[in-house]
């Protein structure tokens, strides 16, 4: 039961871009297609739960025993952008629609703050090597679910005419906020 409330609470109640506003670069950067979208996620969630266990792993048993915690920024972003090389080589080889789609969002995963924030959490919220996974595999479906709905709702908005000024960027902004309220709605549940 209490990793059932931790998923909930953080796909729907703690919405990693939604309410802790990390990952906005990407969150409005890919959401023009879903089918990019999807994608982003998948590259976001392996990287973010490969990269909170590494972290996990070094925090605990290299920089914890050898006193040297606050080398843990440092050292997250290194393991981070070795993973996202990673990746990013295993997308060129398996899929390169996939990889030309996401374009300069993938090596930008290295940066990205949800990556690098979960892994930080983790070790400020004290969670066990299993919460932590869990932990990241619910905040990647949070990301992925905030980024696809925004994906779906911006290629309906190619349907229809809006004013030139809200177009693009500015509009984006309007649904972002209009969807950190609706899962704002959800904060009773937990």
């Amino acid at each position: 039961m209490e990793y059932i409330l931790l998923i909930i609470a953080t796909v729907f109640v703690n919405n990693i871009v939604l309410t802790q506003f990390l990952g906005i670069c990407p969150f409005l950067g890919v959401s023009n297609k879903v089918q990019t979208a999807l994608g982003m996620t998948g590259a976001v969630a392996f990287v973010q739960v490969l990269s909170t266990v590494c972290t996990y792993l070094v925090q605990v048993y290299v920089l914890v025993p050898l006193g040297i915690s606050f080398m843990q920024t440092i050292t997250y972003i290194l393991v981070i952008a070795a993973l996202v090389q990673m990746v990013e080589i295993v997308l060129k080889k398996i899929s390169q629609p996939l990889y030309q789609a996401l374009g300069i969002f993938l090596p930008l995963i290295t940066t990205n703050c949800t990556v690098l924030g979960v892994a930080l959490l983790v070790i400020q919220k004290d969670f066990t090597l299993v919460q932590s996974v869990v932990y990241a595999i619910s905040n990647s479906l949070g990301f992925g679910l905030a980024l696809i709905i925004l994906a779906g709702i911006r290629e309906q908005l190619e349907l229809v005419s809006i004013p030139k000024g809200m177009q693009g960027v500015p509009s984006s902004l309007v649904i972002a906020g209009i969807l950190a309220l609706a899962f704002m709605g959800f904060s009773g549940i937990v």
